[in-house]
């Protein structure tokens, strides 16, 4: 068996699986196996053994929604199988469903013992990061219920409860303790000469907070079934490009792939939603950024993502100040978790507002969407929202006391707030990191097009004149205070930041591509810096790299210091088409599907920043979400800034 694991994506559920089909358990850096419901691990060991031993793939799961193998007791060439096993899985919404199928290969009446040996550790997702921490969960029980068709699992602390049942068809023979905890169904199957049995399995997990029953499918078929209609509702009616027929397959395959990654969410009237999760397996729940920038880019082909997305953020809006999550009244919440950790505030995450970009990036979504449908009731419904961001921007956010946007490193939270996240992201091009308060460049353009759409809004919808005057007034300002003192006339190309003595934070970076995206240069300098986008140290031939070759601070294999971002791709198309530079906007949007017909026509969240005159095919990042919503909505955003050239 390898280590490998394939992702199986529904909703706010996802399992990783092994080549076999089995969970071990393992913990790692990587996708850790196991189903995950609301940030919880709700099977962590659901392993096959016939005949007390554990057969070999002959036909490894492959990628897909549903998980296939064949599986073969372990041998050699003079000892054929005795029997095959056909391994089919898949998830639904809150829900595991498995079918084994296994035929004998002899001639005469033969007995095989099966077992499928489960448990539900109830790990919170934080739990299994390689980042060393570690919880205390005093008074956490867990208890095992053998039921008549199979087993229940319980986990209990305080108030907290969760359980995951595990039932079969027909029911096993008898449920065996292993001493580890684990339970192990077996069943002794007579087969007759080349007889097949079948099996079927399903496990439904209970996590805190739901109390609706989880709708477990019939079988993996029909959850597959489901899972189609769906993603053929996402797919139905949007003008793929028949001139490129590789955009079209990136865009059909993005579009099935934000079909599954729809999780709930509740709107400000406590309306039920669904909106676009950040990606799987990691972040299989609502985060701010994500989920505007991937409505941004789907908003002219599928708006009734924005139509959900906007409410939902508005629902979690911070209405007053918070340390711990870093919470300003108006801000945009940056991420919303489920799990137990964030529950008993052991991690900052269940509404955590870490995000300088969230709030703008709301704004700059809300106008686009009236603007792109004329849905003026929800502009009116999320008024005092919109008008509640814009004063986070002005007042908690930084732009009237110093000018831009500021954010500064949270203790036990992101040390950085902007989509750089990562801890050394924002640094110059010695590598040395930002200190103080930090004023990031792409943070600063999100805002001049909030206040530039927030004011529109104001005039056209909400007919407030004085307030729409206002607003622009703070835009212009803004542009001329940036280009001052952003742009470093060494290097005809604008800082990554300022850092908290307002120095320029010098490394050069794709985020000045967010600034054409958002209008924030003047036509000449957004032409040069376009240009310099398709220059050999940051065009990698796959995308533009998250921060030029030759600077010391550069890695091919680091997160946001050299690798190829979609999304980040994805704005920076829009920008160059925005800024008349339609050459450069192909180049990159070809780059971009070419990486992602290589790579089954799905991109995936981030790529090394490796060559292709070097690397013939695109060298994955080893710790990407394999699913994730912004870089599935990318292809959508190249055939809205190039059409199908």
């Amino acid at each position: 068996m390898s280590d490998r694991h394939h992702l199986l994506v529904h909703g706010g559920t996802f399992a990783a699986v092994g080549d076999g089909g089995d969970i071990s358990g393992v913990r790692g850096a990587g996708s850790p196996d196991g189903l995950f419901v609301r940030d919880a691990r709700h099977l962590s060991r659901w392993q096959l053994t016939v005949d007390g031993a554990v057969p070999e793939s002959l036909t490894p799961v492959a990628d897909g929604d549903t998980a296939r193998c064949v599986l073969v007791p372990r041998g050699g060439r003079q000892e054929p199988p005795a029997y095959t096993i056909f391994r089919e899985q898949a998830v639904g919404d809150g829900a595991f469903v498995e079918s084994l199928k296994i035929t004998s290969n002899r001639p005469v009446p033969t007995t095989v013992r099966l077992a499928v040996t489960a448990d539900a550790d109830f790990t919170d997702q934080f739990e299994l990061r390689s980042d060393y921490r570690t919880y205390a969960k005093i008074g956490a029980t867990r208890s095992r219920q053998v039921l008549d068709d199979g087993v229940e699992f319980t986990y209990q602390r305080g108030e907290w409860r969760s359980c995951t049942t595990v039932t079969a068809e027909p029911a096993p023979d008898g449920v065996e303790e292993t001493g580890t905890g684990a339970r192990r169904l077996v069943w002794t199957l007579e087969l007759e000469p080349h007889g097949t049995a079948e099996l079927a399995l399903r496990v439904a997990a209970h996590p805190h907070g739901v109390t609706t029953e989880p709708q477990v499918p019939a079988s993996p078929s029909a959850a597959n079934e489901q899972l189609l209609a769906l993603e053929g509702e996402f797919v139905e009616g949007v003008p793929f490009p028949t001139g490129w027929p590789e955009l079209a397959a990136a865009c059909a395959r993005g579009l099935a792939d934000l079909a599954s990654l729809q999780v709930p969410a509740t709107g400000p009237d406590g309306e039920e939603l669904r909106v676009p999760a950040a990606g799987a397996p990691w972040f299989l729940t609502l985060l701010g950024r994500d989920a505007l920038l991937t409505s941004l880019f789907t908003l002219p082909y599928r708006p009734q993502l924005a139509a959900a997305t906007l409410p939902a953020l508005a629902a979690a809006q911070a209405t007053e100040t918070g340390a711990d999550a870093v919470a300003q009244p108006g801000k945009i919440v940056h991420e919303v978790r489920h799990g137990e950790l964030a529950h008993f505030g052991q991690v900052p995450y269940g509404r955590y507002y870490g995000s300088v970009d969230a709030t703008p990036l709301f704004l700059v979504l809300l106008g686009a969407y009236v603007e792109q449908t004329g849905d003026a009731t929800l502009a009116r419904r999320l008024e005092p929202h919109a008008r509640a961001a814009i004063g986070w921007m002005l007042d908690h956010g930084g732009l009237t006391s110093r000018g831009y946007l500021v954010y500064r490193a949270d203790q036990g939270g992101l040390a950085n707030q902007n989509w750089k996240d990562s801890p050394g992201a924002i640094c110059s091009a010695d590598g040395t990191r930002a200190t103080g308060a930090v004023m990031a460049a792409g943070a600063q353009g999100y805002a001049y097009d909030a206040l530039r759409r927030t004011a529109w809004v104001a005039r056209t919808i909400w007919e407030d004149e004085t307030y729409a005057a206002l607003l622009e007034q703070a835009a212009a300002d803004l542009r001329d205070r940036f280009q001052r003192d952003f742009w470093m006339r060494d290097r005809s190309f604008p800082a990554l930041a300022l850092d908290g003595d307002g120095n320029q934070v010098d490394a050069l970076a794709s985020d000045a591509g967010h600034l054409l995206w958002s209008g924030l240069l003047d036509k000449e300098y957004g032409e040069v810096v376009g240009r310099r986008l398709l220059e050999p140290d940051f065009f990698s031939g796959w995308g533009v790299r998250t921060l030029a070759a030759g600077q010391a601070a550069y890695h091919p294999l680091s997160y946001h210091r050299g690798s190829v971002w979609p999304h980040d791709n994805a704005l920076i198309t829009l920008g160059l088409a925005r800024y008349g530079l339609h050459d450069e906007a192909r180049t990159v949007a070809h780059a971009l599907v070419d990486a992602a017909t290589a790579t089954g026509h799905r991109l995936p969240e981030v790529l090394a920043g490796y060559g292709r005159d070097t690397h013939a095919e695109p060298v994955p990042y080893p710790h990407a979400c394999v699913r994730e919503s912004r870089s599935a909505a990318a292809p959508l955003a190249l055939l809205t800034a190039v059409g199908g050239a």
